[in-house]
């Protein structure tokens, strides 16, 4: 089959309903290209809640929440509004599926109403969605450790050999033992993307991949025994049968098909295909056109992510999860990240920069970040004498331990803000060789790598660093929304070829992905220098975050 007849348009659309950490987006795709008909977007409008609850009760320092009204409310308005644009009629639309944050977590009463909703717990903080940025169960991190450590080493093993404090578990035991009135009564702990499906569906129903990634599943055992949640504390022994219960699918199968009422609501068919959920991060591997193992997903947002298939399960220190059928069928799917990339950039902005340079970009009629980029561009790699750590929200991989923090060296009375910025965009992409090195190093090679998310087509300065830090080619993936677009092929798999979708994931991937014609690729000079400053980074990487000083958890406690 030729390029352009393969790559035709159909006449048949799913939807791709991304909810990310500030917004909530759809897109409605043409299943024959992947070319997007129409879409939507919606903020939340609590926002990230890390100061005060609604009721006005403030929030401790690194506790973070949403509120599920707010998904609810973007739900019914980015749906049909993009159906609305589009001007396609229903029965065109074959299937739809959500993408979501994680972890993300929503206890649910015996209504399967969300327990925040309920008069007795509007004040309590640990009722409301326990937002993936949510740090205030790191002291329960380390008995959850040991659990692992004495009945589930090989898991272990498989989440980087240092349990992330932004895991399922972790953040299930601060609600037990903080909150046990909200346990008690919780008769469902979900997943919000598994919620959202669920409230869509009416069927209770959980993504295998997200289970697998972050709430201990395996393919071959289920969830670990009893044993393992007793040692944790008593009262977990029966956690997965009951609020842990439901079926297990697959990506890219269904979940069931939407209901009368919300069909009603979306202007689409009653039973129209839903898919299994997943997470943004692993939603934007299909987006960025990757249907081979070996092959990385470097996404750049608020937080950065680095996702790959691989024919085997190994040991690579600072995976946040690897499983089976994770990403693609007959792979493992790995998963690793940054806690802080834009949100890095734009503490900067918004905190330290210069009234002068706000002027500036003002006068100039671009954005403060542009301008930045513009001056910092000027810069040779090294030529400000600074290095940083890209721990602004403390260390996801390869140490997952969220009391790390940034620091940077070699600051002196000429150091200019472009200086500092060009070492923000150069800290994060140290962080990203040091995760790809663990992978390398532990035997699971890196052959490409495709970059997906906001940022990367805003600040091409980003990207060259990036190709220089790692000194390979990088390739851009066309779709500037690559989960939802992602979301949309687990929609048309979903559908299946009866209703005129793609009988595997990996077909749907192929004919509805496209990369850019252009890329990024080292420049020699650049990568001699950075290979320097590299080394550099991994001393301070180490000295900071393996324990030899521990000054920055000493600090966070006197704080």
């Amino acid at each position: 089959m030729g390029m352009t007849e393969r790559k035709s348009k159909k006449g048949l659309y799913t939807l791709g309903l991304d909810f990310g950490t500030l917004s909530g987006r759809a897109i409605l795709v043409d299943i024959g290209d992947g070319s997007v008909i129409s879409e939507a977007v919606m903020d939340y409008p609590h926002g990230v809640m890390d100061r005060e609850l609604p009721c006005g009760k403030p929030i401790p320092r690194g506790w973070a929440f949403q509120h599920p009204a707010d998904y609810l409310q973007v739900l019914e308005y980015i749906v049909p509004e993009t159906v609305k644009k589009s001007g396609v009629e229903a029965a065109k639309i074959i299937g739809l599926a959500v993408d979501f944050t994680g972890v993300t977590l929503v206890t649910l009463d015996k209504e399967g109403t969300p327990l925040c909703f309920l008069p007795e717990f509007e004040a309590e903080p640990l009722s409301y969605v326990i937002h993936w940025k949510h740090h205030g169960a790191a002291p329960y991190r380390a008995e959850v450790q040991a659990a692992l450590e004495t009945h589930e080493p090989g898991l272990l093993v498989r989440h980087g050999g240092t349990l992330s404090d932004e895991g399922m578990m972790v953040k299930v035991l601060q609600v037990l033992r903080e909150a046990p009135e909200v346990y008690e009564a919780a008769d469902l702990v979900m997943e919000a993307g598994d919620w959202v499906t669920m409230e869509l569906t009416g069927r209770l129903v959980r993504s295998q991949a997200m289970a697998g990634f972050k709430a201990f599943w395996q393919q071959d055992k289920g969830y670990p025994d009893e044993c393992f949640y007793e040692q944790i504390d008593p009262e977990l022994k029966h956690y997965t049968t009951t609020k842990l219960r439901g079926e297990l699918r697959m990506i890219g199968e269904r979940a069931g098909g939407l209901t009368g009422e919300m069909a009603e609501k979306f202007g689409l068919l009653p039973g129209t295909p839903v898919a299994t959920s997943h997470y943004d991060g692993h939603a934007a591997l299909l987006g960025a056109g990757i249907s081979e193992p070996n092959v990385a997903m470097l996404t750049l947002g608020t937080s950065g992510g680095f996702i790959l298939a691989h024919k085997e399960a190994k040991p690579v220190q600072g995976t946040t999860g690897v499983t089976e059928n994770g990403d693609l069928p007959g792979y493992y799917g790995y998963a690793s990240g940054q806690s802080g990339v834009g949100d890095w950039f734009a503490w900067f902005v918004n905190n330290m920069l210069p009234e002068a340079y706000v002027r500036e970009a003002e006068d100039k009629g671009v954005a403060v970040q542009a301008l930045l980029s513009e001056k910092a561009a000027r810069l040779k790699p090294g030529e400000s004498g600074l290095i940083a750590l890209d721990w602004i929200s403390g260390n996801r991989s390869v140490l997952a331990n969220s009391d790390l923090s940034c620091m940077m060296l070699g600051m002196t009375l000429q150091t200019k803000p472009e200086d500092i910025y060009r070492t923000l965009l150069e800290g994060v992409a140290f962080g990203t060789r040091r995760i790809r090195d663990s992978y390398t190093q532990a035997g699971v090679a890196v052959d490409g790598i495709h970059a997906v998310g906001g940022i990367v087509k805003k600040n091409p300065l980003l990207m060259q660093i990036y190709a220089d830090v790692l000194s390979c080619h990088i390739s851009i993936c066309k779709s500037t929304q690559a989960a939802a677009l992602g979301a949309a092929m687990f929609a048309a798999a979903a559908a299946g070829e009866e209703k005129g979708g793609y009988g595997t994931i990996i077909e749907a991937i192929e004919q509805m992905s496209e990369m850019e014609p252009y890329g990024y690729d080292p420049i020699p000079e650049n990568v001699a220098v950075y290979d320097q400053l590299y080394e550099e980074y991994v001393r301070l990487h180490d000295y900071f975050g393996t324990g030899e000083n521990d000054v920055m958890k000493r600090l966070r406690k006197i704080t």
